[in-house]
C-alpha cells in the first residue's frame, strides 16, 4: 500500500503525466504555495486537536501499567471493553482535507496530509503507523480528487456555478470516505482479525453525516478560497468550524478516558480472579443486548455497559484465596465475599462518569423476593441497572466453564432463567434476554480448565432454602 501511495504522487514529477498517459483533466498545474498553506493547516490542527492526554487518561494508564508491573504479567494494554473499534486518525479535521480534494490535481491533493502524519502530529505514535496513515489519506485523497475533475468540479467552482458543484463534491466525499473506509477494515482484518460484521459496521459509519457536513465545510472553503477574497476568507470561515471540531475532539478524548479507566479496573479485578477473565466484559456486553431490547440508548446505555463490565470491581476487596476457591464456602467465607458490591460501590463512588452505573454495582445482587444482598431490597426498590446486569451476570455465569464445573449450554440457561424469574431475576429482563440471544446469538465460553473437576455437580441456579441469600452458584 506504501508502493501505491508513493506511486499516486508520480505526477508531480516533471514530464511523468505525459509518460504515464493521464488525462489532461487530472493533471494541471500544481499551486504549491495553496498546498502548503493546506497541510500547514492541517498540521496544526492536529497537533492542536491531540494535545496532551487528559488527566483522567493519563491516570488510567499509569494505574493499568502499576497493576500489571505488580502482579509481573507485562505491561501491554488489553482490549478496549467498550466494543468500539479503534479508527486510525479518529480527529482528522477533514474540512481541510477535502478542500485539497476540491482545489488541486490529484497528486496535488494526497500531499496535503502528509506532513501531519509522517510527522506524528495527527497522534500515531510509531513510524509505520504514520507512514500507514500518511499513504491511508493518499490513497483515499487521489481518486477523490480525480473524481470531482472528471465531472468539471473545478471549473465549476472558477465559474461561480457553485450549486452544480454541490453534486460532483458530494460524489468525491462519498469515493473519499469509501476508500478510507476499506482501507481501515482491511488493516483491522488483518490485525485484529475483526469479523466481517463489524468490518461492514465500520466501513459503513464514515458514510454517517459527520463527514458529509465536513465536506460541505471543504466545499465552502473552497469556493471562499477562489473568490476576491482569497484565502483570507477561507481562514475565516474555518475558525467556527475548527472550535466545533476542538470540542468534538475533546469529548472523544474524554470517552476514551473513561474506557481506559474502566480498563484499568476490570484489569486488576481479572488478574486476582483469574478464573472470571473475560466475565467482566461478557456481562457488560449483555447487559447492552438486554437493554437494546428495553429501548435504551444514547448516554444511559453507554453508562449501563460501563455499570456491567464494572459489576465486580468489588473483589478487590475480598481475600484472593476465596475467589480462588474450588470448592464450596463456609458460610462465614460467604458472608466475606457477599461484601463486594458494597466494596465496589465504595471503590467506584467518586468516578463522576458512570452516575448510574453505581446503584447498579451496589445492588446486583439483589433478588426480586427479597431475598438477596446486600440490603434485601425486593421487587420495583431494585434499581433497573441492577435487575439488568443480575440476568446478565448468572447467564453468563452458567454458560461459562470453570475450573469446579463445565457451562451450560445456552439453552439450558435460559430455562433456567425462566425457572428463576419472578423470585430471583425480573421477568421482563429475562425475556429481554431471550429475545436479543435468539436474534443475535451467545456464544458459550470454553477457557481451558487448569484443575478440572468432573466430579463437582453443576448447581441449580435458584435457592430453595430460606437460610441462604445468595444465588446458588454463588457471588464469584
Amino acid at each position: 500500500m506504501l508502493l501505491a501511495a508513493a506511486a499516486s504522487l508520480l505526477p508531480l514529477l516533471p514530464g511523468a503525466p505525459a509518460r504515464i498517459g493521464l488525462p489532461a483533466r487530472l493533471v494541471g498545474p500544481v499551486d504549491w504555495p495553496k498546498v502548503g498553506l493546506l497541510a500547514l493547516l492541517h498540521t496544526c490542527w492536529e497537533s492542536l486537536a491531540q494535545g496532551l492526554p487528559t488527566p483522567c487518561l493519563r491516570l488510567a494508564r499509569r494505574a493499568r501499567l502499576r497493576i500489571a508491573q505488580a502482579l509481573g504479567r507485562g505491561s501491554r494494554p488489553r482490549a478496549a471493553v467498550s466494543g468500539e473499534p479503534v479508527r486510525p486518525s479518529a480527529n482528522t479535521f477533514l474540512p481541510v482535507l477535502f478542500a485539497g480534494v476540491l482545489m488541486l490535481p490529484p497528486a496535488a491533493a494526497a500531499l496535503v496530509a502528509l506532513p501531519a502524519t509522517l510527522t506524528g502530529a495527527a497522534a500515531a505514535p510509531r513510524l509505520l503507523r504514520r507512514a500507514w496513515n500518511a499513504a491511508q489519506f493518499a490513497l483515499a485523497a487521489w481518486p477523490a480528487s480525480a473524481l470531482f475533475r472528471l465531472l468539471d468540479g473545478p471549473w465549476l467552482l472558477l465559474g461561480s456555478r457553485y450549486p452544480d458543484a454541490l453534486l460532483p463534491a458530494l460524489a468525491a466525499v462519498l469515493v473519499f470516505c469509501l476508500v478510507n473506509g476499506v482501507l481501515v477494515a482491511g488493516i483491522r482484518l488483518l490485525a485484529e482479525r475483526c469479523s466481517m460484521a463489524e468490518l461492514r459496521r465500520g466501513a459503513l459509519s464514515v458514510l454517517g453525516p459527520p463527514a458529509f457536513l465536513h465536506a460541505l465545510g471543504g466545499l465552502l472553503v473552497a469556493v471562499l478560497w477562489q473568490g476576491p477574497y482569497g484565502a483570507f476568507a477561507a481562514l475565516l470561515a474555518l475558525l467556527p468550524l475548527s472550535i466545533s471540531a476542538w470540542v468534538f475532539a475533546q469529548g472523544h478524548r474524554e470517552r476514551a478516558a473513561h474506557r481506559a479507566t474502566v480498563e484499568a479496573l476490570v484489569q486488576a479485578v481479572e488478574i486476582k480472579d483469574s478464573y472470571t477473565r473475560g466475565h467482566s466484559e461478557r456481562v457488560g456486553r449483555a447487559s447492552v443486548l438486554i437493554a437494546g431490547q428495553l429501548g435504551m440508548v444514547g448516554e444511559r446505555l453507554r453508562t449501563l455497559h460501563f455499570a456491567g463490565t464494572l459489576h465486580d470491581v468489588g473483589k478487590l476487596g475480598v481475600a484472593t484465596e476465596l475467589l480462588r476457591r474450588n470448592g464450596p464456602l463456609t458460610e462465614a467465607e460467604r458472608r466475606a465475599v457477599e461484601v463486594h458490591p458494597e466494596y465496589g460501590h465504595d471503590l467506584v463512588r467518586g468516578i463522576d462518569f458512570l452516575g448510574e452505573a453505581h446503584a447498579g454495582i451496589l445492588h446486583h445482587h439483589e433478588r426480586m423476593d427479597g431475598r438477596g444482598y446486600p440490603h434485601g431490597l425486593a421487587g420495583e426498590r431494585i434499581p433497573e441497572f441492577a435487575r439488568i446486569i443480575a440476568v446478565a451476570d448468572a447467564f453468563d455465569s452458567m454458560t461459562s466453564t470453570r475450573s469446579y464445573r463445565r457451562g451450560r449450554p445456552v439453552p439450558e440457561a435460559v430455562a433456567e432463567l425462566r425457572r428463576c424469574a419472578g423470585s430471583q431475576f425480573d421477568p421482563l429482563m429475562v425475556e429481554a434476554l431471550v429475545t436479543a440471544v435468539d436474534r443475535c446469538g451467545w456464544q458459550p465460553v470454553l477457557p481451558p480448565v487448569e484443575q478440572a473437576d468432573a466430579a463437582v455437580p453443576d448447581i441449580p441456579l435458584g435457592v430453595p432454602e430460606p437460610v441462604s441469600r445468595s444465588v446458588a452458584r454463588g457471588p464469584r
